[in-house]
C-alpha cells in the first residue's frame, strides 16, 4: 500500500487525512461503488468519438474541430496523464495545416460514465483554454456542474487502483 497520496497532493490536509483513513481501512472501494455503481458502455474509438462530439457540439460549438478522438493504451504511463489534447501543425506544400486531437487513457473504458465525462470535459476545455486557469475550471464547471467533486472522486479511484487494484471491470 502506498504511503503517499500522489493523486491528491493539491487537496487540503483534511481531505488527504480522510482518504488516508479510508485507504488504511480498505474502504475506498465501498465509497466509490456506493456513489458510482455502474460503468458506461463506451468501449471503442467510434463510440468515444460520438460521445465527445456530442458534448463538444452541446457546449463548444464554435471551437476548432477535432481530427482524431481515441482511447490510448499508453497515456496512463506518460506523466500520469489521463487524457491528452494535442494541437498539431504541419506544413503541407505551401500551406500550414493544423488539427486538434483528443486521446483518453484506456483505463476509462471500464469506469463510471461520470469519470469518462470529467476527463472528456477537461480535454475539451483545453480547446478554448490552454492553461489550467480560473477560466479553464469555470469552463469545466459550465460543461459539468459537479466537475470538482467528480475530479476528486476520480483521484480517489486512482488511489484505490494503486493500493488495491481496479474495482470496475
Amino acid at each position: 500500500m502506498p504511503s503517499t497520496l500522489k493523486y491528491l497532493s493539491a487537496y487540503s490536509p483534511a481531505v488527504q487525512s480522510q482518504v488516508q483513513q479510508m485507504l488504511a481501512q480498505n474502504t475506498l472501494n465501498k465509497y466509490l461503488l456506493a456513489k458510482y455503481p455502474d460503468t458506461h458502455d463506451i468501449s471503442n474509438d467510434k463510440m468515444l468519438r460520438s460521445y465527445v462530439v456530442s458534448l463538444k457540439n452541446q457546449y463548444l460549438k464554435k471551437s476548432a474541430p477535432l481530427s482524431q478522438i481515441k482511447f490510448d493504451d499508453k497515456i496512463h504511463i506518460i506523466n500520469n496523464a489521463l487524457g491528452l489534447h494535442t494541437y498539431v501543425s504541419r506544413v503541407q506544400g505551401s500551406k500550414l495545416k493544423s488539427k486538434n486531437e483528443l486521446r483518453i487513457a484506456s483505463l476509462f473504458k471500464k469506469t463510471p460514465e461520470a469519470f469518462l465525462n470529467m476527463i472528456v470535459v477537461h480535454e475539451l476545455a483545453h480547446l478554448k483554454e490552454k492553461d489550467h486557469s480560473k477560466a479553464f475550471y469555470k469552463l469545466c464547471q459550465y460543461m459539468m456542474s459537479d466537475y470538482h467533486q467528480v475530479e476528486l472522486d476520480l483521484r480517489i479511484y486512482l488511489t484505490q487502483i494503486d493500493a488495491y487494484g481496479a474495482i470496475y471491470y
